[in-house]
C-alpha cells in the first residue's frame, strides 16, 4: 500500500508515492500514441487497482491522444470518487492542432489551453498544472516572452482554475530562471520538476537534480524505467522488443532517447539483481529511485494491472548501498538529449 508525501518543501499538497502516467490511455488510433493505447473499458480495472493500492495521483496531458486521454481519465475519476480525494495533474503546450496559436505557452494558449483541459475532463479545476516544456523548448514553437507566460500562470491560479504549477524538461539555468522572475514579480511559483531521468539517462545528475534538491523543488521523473528497457522489454537490443509498445511505431522515439554504449548491460545488471532481491526488474529499476532523497512520486505508465502491483511493491524495496554502486557504475556520461534538439 502506497503513503501519502508531501510533494516537495514548497507546498502542503500530498500526493501517492507514485504518479500514474496516463499517455497511454485514451482512444485507440487517435494521436502519435495510438497503436498501444487503452480505452476507457480496459483502463477502468487499472484506476480501480491504482486507487486499492493508495495511489490516487495521475498525470496527464492534452496533447496525449489529441484531449482522448484527457477525456478518459477525467471521466473515470469523476465515476470512481469524490474530487477530493485524489489529485489530478496535466500539461500544455504541445500543439493541439495547425492552427497558429494552438501550442505554446503565450497568454492566448495557457488561457485557451487550461479551459480546454476543464472542458475535455469534466472539473471544475486542475490540482497540478504542469508546462510540458520550457517556453522556448518545443522546436517550431514562437519563442513566448517567459514574462508572459509566467503572469497568465499565475492568472489562471488566481482565477481558481489551478492550484500548483510544475514544469517538465528543460535546462538548471532556464528553470532558475523561471523561479527567479517569478519571485521578483510575485508570481506563483513551480513546486515541481518532471525531468528525464533514470539509471540509464542520467544527466541530470549535473545541475537539475541538486538545484531543486537545494531548492525544495520536488523532482518527479518521467520515464523511471527508460521506456521499457529497464523493464526487460527490449532482450538486449531494439530489435529484441517483447512488447506491443516496444515492437510498435513507439521504438523509434526509444532508440533516439537512448544512446548510451552501456544501457543494456546496466539493464542486464537491473535483472541481476532483480533475480537476487526476488523481484522484477521494473521494481529494482523504480527503487533506485525512490531511493533518491530528492526524488517524490516518479511518472509511471502500466497497461497491466500485474504491472501495477509490481511497482507499487518497489516502494517498500530497500536497495544496499554495494548494490546501488553496482548499478550506477556503468554508467557513461552522453550528450545531454536538450542540447542536440529535444528531451
Amino acid at each position: 500500500m502506497l503513503k501519502a508525501i508531501q510533494l516537495g518543501r514548497n507546498s502542503g499538497l500530498r500526493v501517492s508515492e507514485l504518479c500514474l502516467g496516463t499517455m497511454n490511455f485514451g482512444e485507440p488510433g487517435r494521436g502519435h500514441q495510438g497503436d498501444w493505447t487503452l480505452g476507457t473499458d480496459a483502463a477502468r480495472p487499472i484506476f480501480k487497482a491504482a486507487l486499492d493500492h493508495g495511489l490516487f495521483y495521475f498525470d496527464c496531458a492534452d496533447t496525449y491522444g489529441v484531449g482522448a486521454c484527457e477525456e478518459v481519465v477525467g471521466g473515470l475519476l469523476r465515476a470512481l470518487l469524490p474530487r477530493d480525494e485524489y489529485v489530478f495533474a496535466t500539461k500544455i503546450s504541445m500543439p493541439m492542432g495547425l492552427s497558429a496559436n494552438q501550442g505554446g505557452l503565450s497568454r492566448k494558449h495557457i488561457m485557451e489551453g487550461v479551459d480546454g483541459s476543464l472542458r475535455r475532463t469534466g472539473l471544475d479545476y486542475i490540482d497540478h498544472l504542469v508546462i510540458h516544456r520550457h517556453p522556448h523548448g518545443v522546436p517550431g514553437h514562437v519563442e513566448t516572452p517567459i514574462e508572459e507566460a509566467l503572469e497568465a500562470l499565475h492568472d489562471v491560479v488566481k482565477a481558481g482554475k489551478v492550484l500548483y504549477l510544475g514544469a517538465s524538461s528543460m535546462f538548471a539555468w532556464q528553470f532558475t530562471e523561471l523561479q527567479m522572475t517569478a519571485e521578483a514579480n510575485g508570481w506563483t511559483k513551480f513546486i515541481s520538476m518532471q525531468n528525464h531521468y533514470n539509471l540509464i539517462y542520467r544527466e541530470e545528475e549535473r545541475e537539475m537534480n541538486p538545484y531543486c534538491a537545494k531548492t525544495g523543488v520536488a523532482l518527479m521523473p518521467w520515464s523511471p524505467l527508460a521506456r521499457g528497457i529497464l523493464a526487460g522489454s527490449y532482450r538486449g537490443g531494439f530489435d529484441a522488443g517483447t512488447t506491443d509498445r516496444s515492437k510498435g511505431g513507439d521504438r523509434r522515439r526509444t532508440e533516439s532517447l537512448y544512446r548510451g554504449a552501456a544501457d543494456f548491460a546496466i539493464a542486464e545488471r537491473v535483472v541481476e539483481l532483480a533475480e537476487r532481491y526476488g523481484k522484477a526488474p521494473a521494481q529494482i529499476s523504480l527503487a533506485w529511485l525512490l531511493n533518491k532523497p530528492e526524488v517524490y512520486s516518479p511518472v509511471v505508465g502500466v497497461s497491466r494491472i500485474e504491472q501495477l502491483e509490481q511497482l507499487v511493491g518497489a516502494a517498500e524495496i530497500d536497495l544496499a548501498p554495494e548494490d546501488v554502486t553496482y548499478l550506477e557504475e556503468l554508467y557513461q556520461p552522453v550528450e545531454n538529449l536538450l542540447s542536440i534538439g529535444y528531451s
